[in-house]
């Protein structure tokens, strides 16, 4: 057992640990920095995996955020599992090497959650490890995909996606057309494509859906899960009015306004409308699903 809150000389420790994560920090950016580099110049610069530098950064936040959470619980003494870490920093490092030489991203970046788990288990124990379960989690949605997968998953959210904005304009008035997934609004020509899909902002609503439920910390279960259904659904509305703003844009101000900055300003559109249909969607449950808390009184 290892008991941090009462050590022999507090500053000494004190310095001692800081030098320790540091070396550790250290060698987990010498060894990530020619991934993330490689995806900064390529995938990560594309709109179906823009999300994954945003869920790295949200998710050392909540790994630090859950840290202050833990030292305010007491959590003081801990029991370090060497075995366990030791098999997973095994395994993660085996990820790491066969995806960063093979140029498969989804081993590359996903050995860093076995590689992570690992270390918090061999300086913690399994007990701290249980307790970041989250964020952990929460690393998945970085992951890139293969693009087998996203086509698959992806071409029937086209087609919902297509098929609403198509006939909401019809019924607002609007001279459009479909043909699959390429609408016709006007003299104009739109494809929706992968980034418009609605998978990428799937994973990034998703993740921060749950996440908003885990800093919350709402105590009934049935609200927790009914709100994370409900992001599917909402990601799919915020796509179909980013795709109709598009639209509209294109069609009043033309292709070369569509193309360009107000194209990328449709992302801010679809993300404030899905926080806000998050946040209504939230407030309504809260209503039609009380905690036990608010049941009790």
């Amino acid at each position: 057992m290892i008991v941090l809150s009462v050590p022999p000389s507090r500053h000494e420790a004190t310095r001692a640990a800081l030098v320790q994560w540091g070396l550790l920090l250290l060698a987990l950016v010498a060894l990530y920095a020619p991934t993330f580099l490689e995806l900064a110049r390529g995938l990560w610069t594309t709109d179906q995996n823009a999300h994954g530098p945003i869920v790295l950064a949200v998710a050392a936040w909540y790994f630090w955020f859950r840290a202050r959470q833990l030292r305010v619980e007491g959590l003081t003494v801990f029991s370090p599992s060497r075995l366990v870490g030791g098999l997973l920093i095994a395994v993660g490092l085996a990820l790491y090497i066969v995806g960063q030489s093979q140029e498969f991203y989804l081993f590359a970046v996903g050995s860093l959650i076995p590689l992570l788990a690992g270390v918090i288990c061999l300086f913690f124990g399994t007990q701290v490890l249980r307790k970041t379960w989250f964020a952990f989690f929460f690393l998945f949605f970085a992951v890139p995909l293969p693009g087998a997968v996203v086509d698959v998953l992806t071409h029937p959210m086209k087609i919902v996606v297509s098929w609403g904005a198509e006939h909401i304009l019809w019924a607002l008035g609007y001279p459009i057309a479909r043909a699959g997934v390429v609408l016709n609004i006007g003299p104009y020509q739109l494809l929706v494509a992968d980034a418009c899909a609605g998978l990428n902002s799937l994973f990034t609503l998703e993740a921060l859906g749950l996440l908003y439920m885990n800093v919350t910390r709402h105590e009934s279960a049935m609200r927790n899960t009914v709100l994370a259904l409900l992001i599917v659904p909402i990601s799919l509305t915020a796509n179909l009015i980013r795709v109709i703003v598009l639209c509209l844009i294109t069609y009043h101000l033309g292709d070369e306004a569509g193309q360009g900055f107000l194209h990328g300003f449709s992302g801010m559109v679809l993300f404030l409308s899905a926080l806000f249909l998050v946040i209504t969607a939230d407030g309504i449950l809260r209503r039609l699903v009380p905690s036990s808390s608010e049941t009790a009184r």
